[in-house]
């Protein structure tokens, strides 16, 4: 029997079957990514503070930007935590099979639990820069409301894009070695099309439905709307970025289930 002739409910038994090792991947490349640094997960907060108050130079002052009647500061933090994640993670999974190859060749186990592995040691990151967000709301006294109880919910939707999209990148990786030089630029791309630096209320009407085929506006925007009393969750936008990522989700794995035979031998 082939890799592709393997019916689908195997497949997910077989992941299912081995979970427990999924835990031990993402606790590892957890302890990796902090071992021998001198603040450890505060990087999880330091990294979108620094960038929060680079932004709210640059594109509040200078730029003078609009806010949405907010502080620039949480304008932008509630952007970036969300945002941080996806790019982390993503580059992370995009490169995880390349990585690792030390052990996709030695041993054989479920190969997506490396890119979600990858997904999950940055859930922790996003959890923990979280934590600041809620003392930023303080102190510029914003209120809290129930679509703050929203906010770990929609981590949901951005963890399975970002493992849609880094299931199909590390497998193409594995064939195409420069691609790796390549998501680092997707990312960067993808910062200025996505509602981070700007509000999506700043898009001329006529181009708004093309900027919610952007999986991540839809997203962004509801994690900032819900930190911003005033704003509404914008339910159309969230419905759309949720059907793309189911779709790039079923993609991502389809592509990553019919490679992943040739990885041991590519890799």
């Amino acid at each position: 029997m082939t890799a592709e002739s393997i019916p689908i409910r195997d497949r997910v038994a077989e992941v299912l079957r081995a979970r427990e090792l999924l835990w031990f991947f993402v606790w590892r490349t957890i302890k990796v990514r902090y071992k021998q640094t001198m603040l450890g997960a505060a990087w999880a907060m330091i990294q979108p503070f620094l960038t929060m108050i680079v932004f709210s130079v640059l594109f509040g002052r200078i730029a003078k930007l609009p806010s949405e009647g907010v502080p620039h500061a949480v304008f932008y933090y509630a952007a970036l935590v969300p945002w941080n994640f996806f790019s982390t993670a993503l580059e992370q999974s995009g490169n995880s099979l390349v990585n690792n190859a030390h052990l996709v060749t030695k041993v054989y186990f479920p190969r997506i639990y490396l890119p979600a592995s990858a997904v999950g040691s940055t859930a922790f990151d996003f959890a923990i820069a979280s934590t600041l967000l809620v003392a930023i709301m303080g102190w510029y006294d914003i209120a809290f409301t129930w679509k703050l109880l929203l906010w770990p919910v929609l981590a949901l939707p951005m963890a399975l894009l970002v493992l849609g999209l880094g299931a199909l990148l590390a497998s193409m990786n594995v064939f195409y070695r420069d691609l790796k030089y390549t998501i680092p630029f997707l990312v960067q791309l993808l910062l200025f099309i996505s509602p981070v630096i700007y509000s999506t209320s700043m898009i001329p009407e006529r181009y708004r439905v093309l900027a919610a085929l952007n999986p991540l506006s839809g997203i962004i925007s509801s994690f900032r709307a819900c930190v911003i009393p005033h704003l509404e969750i914008p339910w159309q936008d969230l419905g759309i970025s949720i059907l793309a990522t189911l779709v790039i989700l079923v993609a991502g794995l389809i592509g990553f289930a019919r490679s992943q035979r040739q990885f041991a031998d590519l890799i």
